[in-house]
């Protein structure tokens, strides 16, 4: 699968690293389950929500689409955000000198659902932990920083849940983690990407200095049923 996926990345996501956690109610639509993830991707736009969709909604559910929006009546309330920058790096990165990097499992559960609900709170469920590997330092018995494997495919896998616990930011825990997982991927034979939003100006100016490059600006909505 060639970086063309990244455009439609929650379709081909469902379609291959995520094929056994989609929910369809049709080949064209498909989605993660809610205590997963809130997402959903169609096919193409030519996809008609009512048909494709509207089943594998529950009543007054909100769902998160990028890249692609499928054709909507007026029974659906859509909100469009501003256009994510989908970022791509291809080259190693060196890891700078930190704590021991651990992966995070179910024993850690508690800690990551604490740290994201503190600082990434938007998109991450009880189960996201279940779309990939996590990685985490721990300084003086606490989890100090946590990254995250999001989205995929056969050739790409994103880069997610950055995050750092305010009492330990301005210690380059970020980089190190976001090297030390983009090493990794790329040393499976995987390009690591990530999406950023342009209100966290910081973050996009952190892997801007690690060498990520802006591939495109992908569009961003909710959806859900009026």
């Amino acid at each position: 699968m060639d970086a063309s996926a990244l455009d439609n990345p929650f379709w081909a996501s469902l379609q291959t690293r995520h094929a056994a956690l989609a929910v369809r109610h049709v080949c064209e639509a498909a989605r993660y389950p809610a205590e997963v993830a809130p997402f959903l991707g169609v096919a193409n736009a030519g996809v008609n929500a009512d048909e494709a969709i509207a089943p594998l909604l529950a009543p007054g559910e909100t769902v998160l689409m990028l890249g692609v929006l499928p054709q909507l009546s007026e029974v659906w309330k859509l909100e469009t955000f501003r256009p994510l920058a989908q970022m791509v790096r291809e080259q190693p990165l060196p890891v700078v000198d930190g704590p021991e990097i651990i992966a995070l499992d179910e024993s850690h559960r508690a800690d990551v659902l604490a740290l994201v609900a503190l600082v990434y709170p938007h998109y991450f469920r009880p189960r996201t932990m279940e779309m990939g590997r996590y990685f985490g330092m721990y300084v003086d018995g606490r989890l100090a920083a946590m990254i995250g494997e999001r989205l995929g495919t056969d050739t790409h896998v994103e880069m997610s849940a950055i995050c750092t616990h305010p009492d330990f930011t301005g210690r380059g825990y970020a980089r190190r983690l976001t090297a030390f997982l983009g090493n990794d991927t790329l040393a499976a034979g995987r390009t690591p990407f990530l999406h950023v939003s342009y209100e966290n100006p910081h973050a996009k100016a952190l892997y801007e200095r690690m060498g990520y490059r802006r591939r495109r600006d992908i569009p961003f909505w909710a959806l859900q049923r009026a």
